[in-house]
């Protein structure tokens, strides 16, 4: 009875969240020790859920482990649209709701950083995957309660496509969300790294062919799946997919033609038996660690961090790809030959492009760059 009792107050607790988050576009999800409603540790998402298996996802959780484990109230906040005003009405919500530091996930943050940050320069901001900077790029500006955190996505990517090659596969695509830097960074560099594998296995020139495109947009739709389809029938063997919920189109597709597809930012696996591993980012850890370092200055940025932008690579472990045995679907490239790899881009030895104005230059793997 008891048990009983306290299921049916946790179901009231949760359908109040509920409710407000249908009146003012909030959603929350938090653990209270206070009971007045407010919560030190906000999250603000950008396009999607939480729940959506990139992104959003990742940095969630690094918020939801730091704050557990330390005894920290902590909620996430949805914006009502995808808009600059409506990402500053929503960091509003999250400050008015007694949030100390508030985590953006993603360069759409980047002009609602540049925004806010001066409006309150009591509340700190971790902004990842961006810079602040004006709405037309002309100014860029990190104020000291902010800190930014890039990622080599050209590493990730690298890893990515060198596995593919060395796995056997020859009929590769590279699926794109919008063609922002972090998109292209993942693109360029799948490119270098199939090219890279496939002239360490000495295979003739443009016997690797990669499919390359930009869908516009982070979510899923027909269109994707259509030209996915299409690649399939056409001999496309595995898609490294790149951009948010657009993996759900690759997969569909991919299931009909019994294709594979290679996720991204986090570890995707667990979507589908097709997705053959994922270039990730380490966006839970990184957020973590960010998390512990603002405590531990006493709920603020220490000289190391305030008003800077940390780059995290190999060398860091804030990119790779997923090494468990439920994850590792690749049947001939190693998980102990993935290591020797990426120990040679941590140390230096192999360095990868990050250039996004130009693609980058093959000596074996021949790219069609479709519009």
């Amino acid at each position: 009875m008891k048990k009983l009792l306290a299921l049916f107050l946790i179901l009231a607790i949760v359908f109040t969240f509920a409710a407000c988050a249908g009146d003012t576009g909030e959603t929350t999800a938090a653990v209270t020790t206070k009971g007045d409603g407010t919560y030190e540790i906000a999250l603000v998402t950008d396009v999607g859920n939480i729940d959506d298996k990139s992104f959003n996802e990742g940095a969630w959780n690094g918020v939801k482990e730091y704050a557990e484990a330390n005894g920290v109230t902590y909620a996430y906040y949805r914006p009502t649209e995808d808009s600059t005003a409506a990402r500053v009405e929503t960091i509003g919500t999250a400050v008015e709701k007694g949030a100390k530091i508030v985590v953006c996930p993603g360069f759409l943050f980047e002009e609602a950083i540049y925004n806010v940050q001066d409006v309150y320069p009591n509340v700190y901001f971790l902004l990842l995957d961006g810079e602040p900077h004006t709405a037309d790029y002309s100014t860029y500006k990190t104020s000291p309660n902010v800190h930014c955190i890039l990622y080599q996505e050209e590493q990730a990517g690298y890893l990515a496509g060198y596995a593919a090659v060395m796995d056997g596969y020859t009929k590769l695509g590279f699926l794109g969300g919008m063609d922002v830097p972090a998109v292209i960074r993942y693109g360029f560099g799948f490119v270098q790294g199939a090219d890279a594998a496939a002239a360490a296995k000495g295979l003739a020139k443009d016997s690797v062919e990669i499919k390359y495109w930009y869908s516009d947009v982070f979510a899923p739709n027909d269109d994707i799946k259509t030209k996915m389809s299409g690649w399939y029938t056409e001999g496309t063997q595995v898609v490294f997919s790149c951009g948010g919920g657009i993996y759900l189109s690759a997969v569909a597709a991919a299931e009909a033609a019994d294709g594979k597809v290679i996720g991204v930012d986090v570890d995707q696996s667990g979507e589908s038996d097709l997705i053959i591993t994922s270039a990730m980012k380490g966006l839970t850890e990184s957020v973590k660690l960010s998390l512990t370092s603002f405590y531990a200055a006493g709920k603020k940025w220490d000289a190391s961090y305030a008003g800077k932008t940390a780059t995290l690579g190999a060398k860091d472990k804030g990119v790779g790809l997923p090494t468990a045995a439920s994850s590792w679907r690749l049947e001939k490239f190693t998980v102990a030959e993935y290591e020797a790899l990426f120990a040679k881009l941590a140390d230096g030895t192999i360095v990868v492009s990050n250039a996004t104005d130009k693609p980058p230059v093959t000596t074996v793997v021949k790219v069609d760059y479709q519009s």
